[in-house]
């Protein structure tokens, strides 16, 4: 039986029924895994990722009696990073208690290789070869552009955004328009949180023939733009 969510703040929460019977009115649904709720904000798939995540945690250190970093690397990019990434250009938080939330699975993780609890998060970051996680969404939002614009995606380009118009704009041609949003959940939807951080990419960048030259173009801008992942 399928089940009624009203969305947004005047609407005025009819009633419905299908074949005879009133549908359930419901907060939540999960839809391919990603929980949406009434007011299409992140929190609760947020906290359902990071236990999922912590869970998957709990049974490496119980289980991983030889607790080595590169063990422990590869059973943590592989089992535990993907709960926290699954489609998250569709839910990435835009509230800084849901980015600190996602945040403490890899703070967990950390603390579990031997001698590196203590050290600074960004230090450990760069010993083990990683991004903070709110990087890697941000990096996430802008490798599924480059699959819109170049046709690797099944979702059109044109669907989800448009081209600048403007002429004479510094950096490269393929701009993206941005638009006036009144509500937040708006202006921290997909298609209007990317738009400034693709604008400011390299033209080296974003005229790149195949992915891995894209990525390779990211890890880049990274080492040589300090926060440019960063909200």
């Amino acid at each position: 039986m399928a089940d009624l969510m009203h969305i947004g703040g005047t609407n005025r929460n009819y009633g419905y029924h299908m074949n005879q019977k009133k549908l359930e009115v419901v907060e939540e649904e999960k839809d391919l895994g990603v929980l949406i709720t009434n007011d299409l904000k992140a929190s609760q798939q947020c906290t359902a990722a990071r236990n999922k995540a912590n869970r998957v945690l709990g049974m490496m250190n119980r289980t991983i009696v030889y607790k080595s970093k590169e063990v422990l690397l590869n059973l943590y990019k592989s089992l535990v990073r993907p709960h926290v990434e699954y489609c998250t250009p569709v839910w990435s938080p835009c509230y800084q208690k849901d980015k600190t939330l996602i945040e403490r699975v890899q703070h967990r993780f950390r603390r579990m290789i031997p001698g590196f609890s203590k050290l600074p998060y960004c230090e450990i970051l760069k010993r083990l070869g990683l991004w903070s996680l709110e990087e890697r969404r941000n990096r996430a939002d802008l490798i599924e552009v480059f699959k819109m614009v170049k046709g690797l995606s099944e979702i059109p380009m044109e669907s989800m955004f448009e081209f600048s118009t403007t002429k004479h704009l510094r950096g490269h041609e393929l701009k993206l328009t941005k638009h006036r949003s009144k509500l937040e959940v708006r202006r921290h939807f997909f298609t209007e949180r990317l738009v400034n951080r693709w604008n400011s990419l390299d033209h080296l960048t974003v005229n790149a023939s195949i992915m891995n030259s894209f990525k390779n173009g990211l890890q880049r801008l990274k080492q040589s733009r300090m926060g440019f992942f960063e909200d």
